[in-house]
């Protein structure tokens, strides 16, 4: 149990109740919560709720002289794992749920001196949260020899042998609770931690990754997604966790499917669907792997667009929506818009779809950018290595004022297609006159917004169709990426090739047969 700050307590004030009616005032309840805490006097006390990972100012009250407080229980939707705060501020949790609770313990040390004089879930919960703090204690030392370089593996050994057992009494203990009281919160929120089993794939199947499909298809067994309260609890969220960055293969479709699915799984349960659609959606906006934004548009599109996000007000569904549609034209697998911008004459229009190339390479870059001068000379390197075996470079300089932009470009020689704008071509009159003569277009005389453009150097890699196959990447990155690409394709090639010649070879062994049995004859 954490007695240091919270990241988020010291904001409690400033959050929104979680729990709350119309009128602003949490509802009454028949069942009352006593907490008493020796060292606490006159002096504020806080109840808060977890709502997944963070925390959430919910009610307050006064401790008298004897550290005495008293908090409105709370309707069964809208229990959970609650901490109760004091100045420091410290805090410890309780399982909140329709029964009195009445409980004492001491500012020094809130679980060493737990005790729980009503109420059976604590009871429960503290009891639990007392075992695996002794069992972590008888842990830690054999992981501490384990850890050490010289251990003889006979030791090792033996010590894995004593984990083992330690293990094995956490989950025989686990088992008796969830046996006993399978219908109780602090069972439910333990279930959620624990890892389903999965069995030996059956003798007959022919899937390669059945073990994967059975681990994605039962993730959600252990977790009673039918009960509101289990929201409420920092688990839920290490579970999404798992399931989205570490359980699921991190392919953008098919995150976005899982994701779906899982959504879809909790759709009558309002809190935990607000959790689990705003969870995936923000994870893929955050996520450092390339093409996750893809994840993001999607869920946008599938949840926030379509009307499914009531709890949100207008102003910021509407910027939620905006940040997709921004990455929505350079989302991978998708066709980028055609980009036509002059090269350094200023009077020779590019098109980027009429480039006919297997990779194009779109870099956006400007010459004061100190990470840009490092890289695009790199790139050039790869270029001259590579523009024989099909890849063009259509470089957009980002300068706007283009003078900088030139210099640059002739004393690095960079000889791919340079393209830029201009003030000239982007004052109002001369770019209405552009587009409408079918010179250029709107996206292309935008294209930092088309290409989302916040830093540079920004860089895409799209195939023959102009569709994008990767996106920001160093230049290193590119050339692993092309040696990436240009393998598989061979590796295909070769695989056909093989097929030809078996199957020239079985034609072959085939004719001599039929001369062999025309001789019989």
């Amino acid at each position: 149990m954490k007695t240091s700050c919270l990241t988020l307590i010291l904001a409690l004030i400033t959050l929104g109740l979680s729990a709350q009616t119309k009128s602003g005032k949490p509802e009454s309840s028949s069942y009352t919560i006593r907490v008493k805490i020796n060292g606490v006097k006159d002096t504020a006390v806080y109840l808060a709720n977890y709502f997944g990972n963070k925390i959430y100012y919910n009610d307050t009250a006064i401790a008298d002289k004897n550290g005495l407080v008293v908090f409105k229980g709370k309707k069964f939707e809208e229990g959970g794992k609650y901490a109760v705060v004091i100045p420091g501020p410290k805090y410890f949790d309780i399982l909140v749920t329709e029964e009195d609770i009445d409980i004492e313990t001491d500012a020094a040390d809130f679980v060493g001196k737990m005790k729980i004089n009503k109420s059976l879930e604590n009871k429960l919960f503290y009891d639990y949260v007392k075992f695996i703090d002794q069992q972590k204690k008888l842990r830690d030392p054999i992981d501490a020899q384990l850890a050490e370089e010289n251990i003889k593996e006979e030791q090792a050994t033996k010590l894995k042998e004593e984990l083992k057992v330690i293990n094995q009494q956490v989950i025989d203990y686990q088992s008796k609770l969830f046996r006993d009281h399978p219908n109780l919160l602090v069972s439910k929120l333990i279930m959620v931690t624990t890892e389903i089993e999965i069995p030996e794939p059956p003798a007959d199947t022919e899937d390669l990754n059945w073990k994967y499909h059975y681990y994605i298809n039962h993730y959600w067994d252990n977790t009673d997604l039918n009960d509101p309260r289990i929201v409420r609890d920092q688990g839920i969220h290490r579970k999404l966790e798992t399931f989205a960055n570490n359980a699921v293969a991190q392919i953008p479709d098919t995150v976005f499917v899982e994701a779906k699915k899982a959504c879809e799984k909790v759709a009558s349960n309002p809190e935990l669907f607000k959790y689990f659609v705003h969870f995936f959606t923000s994870n893929a906006e955050k996520s450092k792997i390339m093409c996750m934004d893809r994840v993001f548009v999607l869920m946008v599109d599938e949840y926030y667009k379509s009307g499914r996000t009531p709890w949100m007000d207008n102003e910021q569904l509407a910027k939620i929506i905006e940040a997709a549609d921004k990455k929505r034209p350079t989302m991978c697998g998708e066709t980028v818009p055609n980009i036509i911008l002059p090269d350094t004459s200023g009077t020779n229009w590019v098109s980027l779809h009429g480039i006919d190339a297997k990779y194009t390479i779109i870099a956006i870059w400007e010459s004061n950018c100190g990470h840009c001068k490092k890289e695009m000379p790199k790139l050039m390197e790869i270029y001259q290595k590579w523009k024989d075996k099909g890849v063009e470079v259509y470089a957009i300089g980002n300068d706007f004022e283009t003078p900088e932009w030139k210099k640059f470009i002739r004393e690095k020689e960079l000889s791919w297609i340079n393209v830029s704008d201009n003030p000239e071509i982007n004052k109002s009159d001369s770019a209405m006159v552009l587009i409408r003569s079918g010179i250029t277009n709107l996206q292309s005389l935008n294209f930092r917004k088309t290409f989302d453009v916040f830093s540079t150097p920004k860089v895409y890699v799209l195939d023959a169709d102009k569709k994008v196959i990767a996106k920001q990447l160093s230049a290193e990155q590119v050339e692993d990426l092309l040696n990436n690409l240009e393998g598989s394709v061979q590796n295909s090639e070769n695989s056909e090739e093989t097929e030809k010649g078996k199957t020239k070879f079985e034609d072959k062994d085939k004719s001599k047969t039929r001369d062999k049995k025309n001789e019989g004859s």
